[in-house]
């Protein structure tokens, strides 16, 4: 059986996503879920994980007649309730007068990594360029541009993820590092029938790029004589950095607030560089692992780094 802790995460995410709380005309309200058939095992896992919190039914297969689809039909399956006094409760909580307004209290309080992922499994979508990730989307139209604002500072405040809002009124990630962090976040929680919207380590270790020659940006304090040899004898630290992914100590407050200050006005100076052989895998590798250029990586090599990945 769930604990609180698990069960109102998953409600809050399962809420921002495609849950609701239906309530018609003088009857108590019911918690209400559906999903496209390509996503049945993700509903029935949501209903097994549920349940014992929530007198639940279902699910039930469900097709729709639907001219706007070459099918001409659609197919889904939808998990419903019986009356309950949570649902009754989180129904006063995220409706003012019959519609979903986003209880702030509440996300502050829940809207933890668990429920990121029940969010995004439901809401979310990764665009790929063939195995490169692009953005992450999270389709939030149906929210107000304020309520999508304060998602986007609590999000800043709670994880240093750095969403911005497009033109459809979705919140997104562009940056590759702060896609990869996001990814860091949810996949623990990842149902496998999702593994569509994640990287996989084969898309990483197959995408390894040829070319030697390259340009490293570093801050002008860092004074070199011999650029190609003192850049390559600092980029030998670069399996450090591989230990520290493996033993989950990467992604620290530490760290985001480096990576954030890189975006400064710092004034840097280009070297044009061989890349060794060794180093130019490992480069490859952890910029498609954590989104982070060759340039932040090399940066990173430069200084006392420990200190950054210490929790």
């Amino acid at each position: 059986m769930l604990s609180c802790e698990e069960f109102l995460p998953m409600v809050c995410g399962k809420l921002l996503g495609d849950g609701c709380i239906v309530k018609q005309e003088e009857r108590k309200p019911r918690f209400q879920f559906i999903h496209s058939i390509k996503d049945k095992e993700w509903c029935y896992d949501c209903y097994f994980r549920l349940k014992d919190y929530l007198p639940l039914t279902g699910p039930h297969y469900k097709r729709n007649e639907d001219t706007r689809v070459k099918a001409g039909y659609t197919e889904s399956y939808y998990v419903q309730s019986r009356t309950h006094d949570h649902i009754t409760n989180l129904r006063t909580v995220w409706y003012k007068n019959g519609k979903k307004v986003l209880p702030f209290e509440f996300l502050k309080k829940y809207l933890t990594p668990l429920a990121l992922v029940w969010w995004y499994q439901d809401d979310g979508h990764l665009k790929k360029d063939s195995t490169i990730p692009r953005k992450i989307i999270l389709s939030t139209e149906s929210f107000t541009p304020i309520e999508n604002k304060k998602l986007c500072q609590l999000l800043k405040g709670r994880y240093s993820l750095l969403f911005s809002i497009d033109k459809q009124n979705r919140i997104i990630l562009y940056n590759q590092f702060q896609i990869q962090y996001f990814l860091y976040l949810i996949n623990p929680y990842l149902h496998p029938c999702m593994f569509r919207k994640t990287i996989t380590s084969c898309e990483i270790y197959n995408r390894i790029s040829n070319s030697k020659r390259t340009t490293i940006y570093l801050p002008d304090h860092i004074n070199l004589i011999s650029p190609t040899r003192e850049i390559n004898e600092k980029l030998s630290a670069l399996p450090d950095i591989f230990t520290i992914i493996k033993g989950d100590d990467f992604y620290t407050n530490e760290l985001l607030t480096f990576i954030e200050s890189t975006k400064t006005s710092v004034t840097k100076k280009p070297y044009q560089i061989t890349v060794s052989e060794d180093n130019l895998q490992n480069l490859s590798i952890l910029n498609k692992m954590t989104g982070l250029t060759a340039s932040i990586l090399a940066h990173l090599c430069f200084i006392d780094s420990q200190p950054i990945f210490l929790k």
